[in-house]
Order: structure tokens, then sequence, then C-alpha cells
């Protein structure tokens, strides 16, 4: 059943490097604390669970699983207060594939794994790209998950529309001089498709980086609804079922047919 409106987290975190038990202990804090906005949809930035640092890739303590006992603490806290967990890990199927991964975490105990799709860079040695996905469905909002340069692909957000999101939930680094990246992004994926827009960014800076910051969401329409700052924060949001619909109607009556398939 679609609720009316659906209160998101953005979590803009600067993990512990490597060690994913004790940001996995971090992230089940945090899942409280957006419970207590209200949360029903928690947001973590890309890598959330090792910090963006492919070097330590090379540790399989840093590769989660299926079954991995260290993703329990998050389990419990998504399953307690009724929150759905995106974190960002580096991930280790049962079938070896490899995935630079975000991992929902459902209260009912769902998994799902999305790989990001389009890899750049040394992750290509690293990971294989991910593959079309379903949204999520949370209260009744379907929610696409992407990760980092996923963004930047037009197809991407275009595929996540084709089946038939209302939110494009973005788990990312951007870094200091990309600050007009992070804003366009998901500006032009909201408005061009009609969708809220998340992104989740790294905070702190890491080999190589400093975050610019700037986590947020943003309104169907293009705008900005709120914008974390530099340091660790996080932000909240209320998206409403109704601005999707008069958004949607208006491109309806003036010939703009959302491609949803």
């Amino acid at each position: 059943m679609e609720s009316d409106k659906l209160v998101v987290a953005v979590a803009q975190d600067a993990p512990v490097p490597g060690d994913v038990a004790e940001n996995a202990r971090r992230a089940a804090t945090t899942v409280a604390a957006a419970a207590d906005s209200g949360a029903r949809l928690l947001l973590f930035p890309e890598l959330s669970l090792t910090g963006y640092d492919l070097d330590r890739l090379g540790d399989p303590a840093c590769w989660v699983t299926a079954e991995d006992p260290r993703l329990d603490v998050v389990r419990e806290a998504s399953r307690a207060h009724g929150v759905t967990t995106v974190v960002g890990a580096a991930w280790l199927g049962p079938d070896g594939d490899r995935l630079l991964a975000s991992i929902a975490l459902s209260p009912d105990g769902t998994v799902e794994v999305v790989g990001k799709r389009y890899l750049h860079g040394p992750e290509r040695d690293l990971f294989r790209p991910g593959v079309p996905a379903r949204p999520l469905v949370v209260d009744g909002w379907r929610v696409a998950l992407a990760v980092c340069y996923d963004a930047a692909v037009p197809e991407h957000a275009r595929a996540a529309a084709e089946r038939g999101a209302d939110v494009y939930a973005v788990s990312a680094l951007y870094t200091q001089g990309q600050e007009r990246r992070l804003d366009l992004h998901p500006a032009a994926r909201a408005m061009d498709h009609r969708m809220y827009a998340l992104v989740a960014n790294l905070a702190g800076a890491g080999p190589g980086w400093r975050s610019c910051g700037g986590s947020g969401v943003w309104h169907p329409d293009g705008r900005r609804l709120v914008e974390a700052g530099t340091d660790p924060q996080l932000v909240i949001a209320v998206l409403e079922r109704a601005e999707l619909d008069r958004l949607r109607a208006d491109d309806a009556k003036a010939g703009y047919l959302r491609p949803v398939g």
C-alpha cells in the first residue's frame, strides 16, 4: 500500500578505514537516530563499511558476504526500528562475484544487493559491473539504488524510471572540486524523470581525496530540499506523493510521457 509521505534519512558518514565490524556498529546507532526522526529509509555512502581505499581490499576481511555476522547488528537495528537501511560494501557473492555494492537490509529480514554498474578507474580491476535491478519497495515507494558514477550516466536513471522508481538513491564519493557535479547529477536525474533523488556522500578524507560534503535530497522539479555541510551529519527529509503526482500529471498534459516500462 502506497503511503502519502516517506521520511528519508541520508547519512554523511566518515567510516573507520577498513573496520567493517566497527562501521556496522556505528551504522546501527545511526539507524536508531534516523528512526527517532521518523525515517523509514536510511541511505549510507559508497563503501560505508570500509571507507574508499581500494588498496585495503587486498585484505579478505574487508569483503562482506551474504551470511556475514558483522552485518547482524545492522539487520537487528533495521528490524527493531522498522527502517530499510542501505550500506555500501565490497561484496563477495556466493558464486564468487565481486561487486562494489549497495546492500539494502529491510525490516522483514530481506537483503538485496545492487552492484555499481558504471565502474571507473582501478575499480574495474576489482569488481564486475552490476546488472539492472528492480527498485526496493518501502511503504509502497519504489526506490532505485545507484552507486556514485552511476548517477553521472543518464541511462542509469532512465532505466530506473522505466522500472517505476519514485526515488533515486545514490551512495557516493564526491570530492573537493566536484561540488557542481554533486548538485547537478541528482538535480538532473530528479527533474528529467520526476523522481526524488537522494545522495549520501562520504565525509572526511582518504588516499588522494577529501570529501566536499553536500549530501542531501532533491525534489522531482530539481530543487535541493536539504543539504549537509562537510562534517559527518544525518539529514532528514519528507517526500510527498502528491508532489510526484502533480508534476507527472503536468508533464502528461504537456505531452511528456515518463518512460515507465
